[in-house]
């Protein structure tokens, strides 16, 4: 990735096909102008906006770091879906997320992956749990892996529990300075046995400019709701604070993931 500028393309919905109940803010398959199915991921659901700021931070890190990732793009949703959609609850949740909103191109044929089906190697193990400690990412455990087998490859997805510290901003700056807890129920830890190395390889790649290109494709409307913050530069600036300041001291919460996987075997 050119880490000077990050630009996400822009789709118009064209058809709700389906909502996706198993997930906690009902995404949905939508079809889309350029006659492409996407995973839609609406700012009217529960977490809001914030999932969608987590999920273009997190999708477009790893993709960085090389890891399979769908494309990410804008979804602008037209305000006539609300009104032609007879179940009241997506109704409401149609007109909630009228505008600007996010998704993920749809794996259409990918199956959930099963860590007792598909053996993942050391080094792959090692780059995703080093991922998701950088995002403090608590849904990739084993019963809910947020990953699929797509033509025998594996994808991540969802990213949008990441960053949870960011639906309240509490001692935001401290935080970036802790281990990541919830690591130790990460499905792939037992067999992250490399993190020593990905944590030298990836800090490499995780740089600033890096960081600073994917915190500027958030939408400004996305960064405006937030009253801790005076401006939504402010708000912006306040995400690569923390993500720079995790990567530079990686060493904390690679040691926390270490220990972790040692209380395991």
């Amino acid at each position: 990735m050119n880490d000077s500028v990050l630009t996400l393309r822009s789709v118009n919905v064209t058809r709700y096909v389906t909502p996706l109940r198993e997930g906690g803010s009902m995404p949905a398959i939508a079809e889309a102008d350029d006659d492409f199915l996407y995973v839609l991921k609406f700012r009217g659901a529960g977490q809001g906006t914030k999932a969608l700021i987590a999920e273009i931070f997190g999708g477009e890190i790893a993709r960085a770091l090389g890891l399979r990732v769908p494309e990410i793009v804008f979804a602008s949703l037209d305000e006539a879906f609300g009104r032609i959609e007879p179940d009241e609850e997506i109704q409401d949740l149609l007109r909630a997320s009228e505008g600007l909103n996010l998704a993920l191109h749809y794996l259409s044929g990918a199956i959930t992956f099963d860590p007792l089906v598909t053996k993942v190697d050391a080094k792959l193990a090692s780059q995703i749990v080093w991922l998701d400690c950088l995002l403090m990412n608590m849904d990739r455990t084993a019963r809910n892996t947020n990953m699929l087998m797509w033509h025998k490859e594996l994808w991540l997805i969802d990213h949008g529990a990441s960053l949870y510290f960011h639906h309240s901003w509490q001692n935001w700056e401290e935080q970036a300075l802790r281990p990541f807890a919830l690591i130790k129920d990460h499905v792939l830890l037992p067999l992250a046995t490399e993190l020593e190395e990905v944590d030298a390889e990836f800090r490499a790649i995780v740089t600033p400019s890096l960081i600073e290109s994917i915190a500027a494709a958030v939408p400004d409307e996305w960064l405006t709701d937030e009253y801790s913050f005076e401006s939504s530069e402010v708000h912006r600036q306040a995400y690569v604070h923390f993500l720079e300041t995790r990567v530079a001291n990686s060493e904390i919460f690679v040691k926390a993931a270490q220990d972790a996987r040692e209380g395991l075997i």
